[in-house]
């Protein structure tokens, strides 16, 4: 018997109707803007005209059948008729995803499609963005201060230049047009580098008939992973022929001379944000015996907060999906909070175990060679890109299948306590599940960093599926979800699940860079929790100050 069954009736009756009447409110709102006289256009520039009077002009029949034609809104719902003759007409049902003034994204039963007004204006003013990025990252501040086991000792000048310098990156990437420019290049490149990837996919998995792969085995397998083993052996010859080395050796003169740090700590920062989490440390493998413990925890933090180049491919792939413009633009944002994660991971692991014993300034990074030669680096890096792509895809199964199993167990016990109802009629989550537990839970978290609240739901479920399972299903999710989100969200979204900060890293951790220094296991294990709450919360950070410039 249901628990609701136990209550009176006129109780139940009663919180139904308010709940309902709420989300017809809700929902009745959310679709009510007027789309006549309104201009779209799609990510190719093909223009979607409402004509007043309920008339349609589309010039790109990839997104829908008819050229001219009528349409209306009702239930959620975007038709469109075309009349081929007099007696024949072609009708296009679309459920709409997201509505506002600037973007509308339908959904078609196949496609999620957006169109977007050209020069969008801007959500919120500029001094909202700033106040409530003020409010959020002093509510991180608050959170790595609470955390803190040495609150007394807390170096707050490294803490503010730390933020100054996430502030002054973000501000010349994003925002300085030369320095922009040139991240839009290095994105371009990225991508088309990505797309080489794909060629060696095609040959191993195309057709011998005429060279292509065919629709229905391209998939994450064939797709996806093949970007993670190409960049793994690239990322390997750039190491054997020195080239990451320089480009690390420059970060971390910088952060060592603006936030103080000793040479160890800032080379493995700044490495991580090209290299992962277990490769990263073998840049500083002969100092890691003698590191402080505040060294360590830096390590470590650095290691959660940012990604390797293999998977920030993958990610790539699956933001921007066939689209190029996508791809460049998520491309240049996650290379951004790669960046960005670097001094904020320092700042939060320097707040939770301040730094009391005395550094070593030495900078220099390890000369260690991945290969006799460059074909051995290409051949190492491949067969560790191997093992990163099947471990991936492994996770990937066990994990998406736990998903599942405790969807399920929480559907049943969610119907015979009556919450599946109670949920529903919110209207976001159609009954109680691992995704609903996690958004309800996270949304104030999202709220905080500046998240609008009618996105922060979905942002709570990706930002703690990225916690308890990995980056790699959040980002899955997201790309699906991006259409049910504001640009403000998504780019927030982006930004705040760029990192290894998960509850497997922890193990990772232990026993990879406990493998290079088995003496120092023990503080590795100690510091496991508050590593992940540091790249949480410099992941977190990077998030706010995205979202304050968008």
């Amino acid at each position: 018997m249901r628990i609701t069954n136990w209550l009176p009736e006129s109780v139940t009756r009663s919180t139904k109707g308010i709940l309902s009447i709420a989300f017809v409110f809700y929902f009745t709102t959310l679709f009510a803007q007027n789309l006549e006289g309104t201009t779209y256009y799609s990510a190719d520039g093909k223009k979607f005209e409402f004509v007043n009077g309920s008339e349609f002009n589309n010039t790109d029949t990839s997104l829908f059948l008819g050229h001219v034609g009528s349409w209306e809104v009702g239930n959620g719902k975007l038709i469109l008729f075309t009349a081929v003759d007099d007696s024949t007409e072609i009708r296009d049902t679309l459920d709409i995803t997201y509505q506002s003034k600037d973007r509308i994204s339908v959904y078609n039963g196949a496609r999620y499609f957006t169109l977007q007004k050209k020069n969008a204006s801007r959500s919120e003013n500029y001094f909202t963005s700033i106040i409530r990025a003020i409010l959020g990252m002093s509510a991180l501040l608050l959170l790595g201060f609470l955390f803190s086991a040495d609150r007394k000792h807390i170096n707050w000048s490294l803490v503010i230049k730390g933020i100054l310098l996430q502030v002054v990156l973000a501000l010349l990437i994003l925002k300085a047009p030369y320095v922009e420019g040139f991240f839009e290049f290095l994105s371009r490149a990225f991508v088309k580098v990505v797309d080489m990837a794909h060629e060696g996919a095609t040959f191993v998995f195309g057709s011998f008939i005429d060279g292509t792969v065919n629709p229905y085995v391209k998939n994450f397998a064939t797709w996806i992973l093949p970007s993670v083993i190409f960049f793994s052996a690239l990322t390997s010859l750039m190491y054997y022929w020195g080239i990451l080395q320089r480009v690390v050796m420059g970060m971390a003169w910088l952060m060592k001379r603006v936030m103080g740090l000793s040479g160890a700590e800032s080379v493995s920062a700044a490495g991580n944000i090209f290299l992962g989490q277990t490769e990263a440390p073998l840049l500083v493998k002969p100092y890691l015996g003698r590191m402080t413990k505040s060294e360590i925890l830096c390590l470590m933090a650095g290691g959660m907060a940012t990604i390797a180049g293999g998977v920030l491919a993958s990610y790539i792939g699956f933001l921007g999906g066939e689209d190029p413009q996508q791809k460049v633009y998520f491309a240049k944002h996650l290379l951004t909070a790669s960046l960005m994660s670097a001094p904020a991971a320092i700042v939060f692991a320097k707040m939770l175990f301040p730094e009391r014993e005395e550094i070593n300034p030495d900078l220099s990074v390890e000369k260690e060679k991945l290969g006799a030669n460059a074909l051995e680096a290409i051949t190492n890096g491949t067969t560790d890109g191997l093992k990163l792509a099947v471990n991936v895809g492994a996770m990937l199964i066990v994990f998406i299948s736990l998903v599942a199993l405790a969807n399920w167990l929480l559907g049943k016990f969610g119907y015979y306590t009556g919450l599946n109802d109670i949920i529903a009629s919110f209207g976001h989550y159609s009954s109680l599940s691992f995704e609903a537990v996690l958004g309800y839970t996270l949304s104030p978290f999202a709220w905080i960093m500046g998240v609008p609240w009618e996105d922060s739901l979905i942002v709570g479920q990706l930002l703690g599926e990225k916690t308890i399972l990995n980056e790699f299903v959040a980002y899955g999710n997201l790309a699906t979800l991006k259409f049910y989100m504001s640009d403000k969200a998504v780019l927030m979204t982006t930004y705040v699940l760029c990192g290894f900060a998960n509850f497997a890293s922890i193990g990772i951790q232990v026993g990879g860079i406990g493998a290079l220094a088995p003496e120092r296991k023990s503080t590795l294990a100690k510091f496991g929790m508050k590593a992940l709450i540091a790249g949480t919360l410099a992941c977190m950070s990077t998030a706010v100050i995205a979202g304050m410039l968008y």
